[in-house]
């Protein structure tokens, strides 16, 4: 698994507790480690993660490993990026994009 820092993992088992349970908006990488696109936007993650803490949670998912979620939210491509608020999928982001692009698009859920 892809890792950055200040962005934690989600399994099927997890993914209710800290994703559709937190107070906080979450963006949720949908991940695989034979993803290239997804290492480019690891870092820019990171990143996000360090600047909004306490705005925004970031968190990773394996596609591979988690498959149950991964079904449940039609995920068909990685990176997918989900951002959920009071539980519900608010807005939803397919392919890597630079940090800038990121925040812009971010900008009407956080």
């Amino acid at each position: 698994m892809i890792k950055a820092a200040g962005v934690d993992e989600v399994t099927d088992e997890t993914f209710a507790e800290e994703v559709t349970g937190s107070s906080l908006p979450v963006l949720v990488e949908f991940t695989a480690d034979w993803c290239g696109p997804c290492r480019q936007l690891a870092p820019v993650l990171g990143a996000l993660a360090k600047e909004e803490a306490g705005r925004l949670k970031i968190v990773v998912l394996d596609v591979d490993r988690n498959p149950e979620t991964t079904a449940k939210y039609g995920i068909l491509s990685a990176p997918t990026l989900v951002v959920f608020v009071d539980g519900e999928p608010v807005k939803s982001m397919v392919g890597s994009r630079p940090k800038r692009r990121l925040q812009q698009e971010l900008a009407d859920v956080i």
